[in-house]
């Protein structure tokens, strides 16, 4: 059973929230980027053939020299950030390089993450690629780090809403991200209920 995170009731209904250990990757979703990872932690990323020949001596030189040959195995790279992730009592990714993703000791560069002219042409339906696109794309590349990074923080969440004889009326899961309200379950819920949790 999923760990309840939060319950509130109103109007003779309860709603309860769980984490979703059931949650999909969202790499495996029809996204605009690219996220080409390395290591133990390849998985979370995209499938991938590139290969980083060699050695890097540190990782600035890996984020340097690896962003170059990663760059090269695809046509047209218009955007290409180095992803770096931290772990230490849980697991967070992203394309920052504050702390703490810049810390020493528990985190690292796992790889990067890349938008080609082609991936705009083919989200945006146009056959030019212009500034204004990419910096849209880029946009766009920053929120499917952040989503990636709510799937493996472990933010992401599930409801169940019951009446008050605990038959259930509505559940649903696959809710990225811990604000009800840009995540989408108050779309589910009515007023008083969304009141009930938002209280603490």
């Amino acid at each position: 059973m999923d760990d309840l995170i939060k319950k509130a009731t109103a109007n003779n209904k309860t709603v309860k929230i769980f984490a979703d250990s059931f949650a999909e990757n969202p790499r495996e979703w029809d996204n605009l980027s690219k996220m080409i990872f390395f290591g133990k932690h390849a998985h979370l990323g995209d499938k991938h053939e590139v290969k980083l020949e060699g050695s890097f001596n540190s990782r600035a030189e890996f984020m340097n020299s690896g962003k170059e040959i990663v760059s090269k195995q695809f046509k047209d790279v218009v955007i290409v950030k180095p992803v770096h992730l931290y772990e230490h009592s849980g697991t967070g990714i992203s394309t920052s390089f504050k702390y703490p993703f810049n810390c020493e000791w528990d985190s690292g560069t796992v790889g990067f993450a890349i938008v080609t002219k082609q991936d705009i042409r083919n989200n945006f339906g146009v056959k030019r690629v212009t500034q204004e696109l990419i910096d849209k794309a880029d946009k766009i590349l920053e929120a499917e780090v952040e989503t990636l990074n709510q799937y493996v923080s472990g933010e992401v969440y599930s409801f169940v809403i019951e009446d008050e004889t605990g038959e259930v009326i509505d559940s649903c899961g696959g809710f990225y991200g811990s604000d009800i309200t840009t995540n989408g379950m108050s779309d589910h819920m009515d007023a008083e209920l969304i009141t009930e949790l938002e209280k603490d």
